[in-house]
């Protein structure tokens, strides 16, 4: 994962819509898709771009392909973030 790509995703607002709805769960492109007034296409292009970036995993199963997250890829993002919050006596980490 790298973070330019990880970063250029996370930048949409439709990208960020579709991650927090596949935190209750893995959803077919279609039921994605149903949430949004957007072609297809434009759907699709997001996806690929969440994939991309590793923020999402794509699974194959009959005729549907479906998204889940990836949580490593978000627990990684936190960690990185974690490094500019204070310490409780008011340091920054080093």
């Amino acid at each position: 994962m790298g973070f330019p790509e990880t970063f250029k995703a996370l930048s949409d607002p439709v990208r960020r819509e579709i991650l927090v709805m596949l935190k209750e769960g893995r959803m077919s492109a279609g039921d994605i898709a149903k949430h949004f007034d957007m072609t297809s296409a434009t759907i699709s292009y997001h996806l690929s771009q969440l994939k991309k970036a590793d923020l999402v995993f794509e699974t194959k199963y009959k005729n549907f392909i479906y998204y889940e997250l990836n949580l490593s890829v978000f627990e990684e993002i936190m960690m990185w973030i974690s490094q500019f919050k204070k310490d409780e006596g008011g340091a920054n980490h080093e």
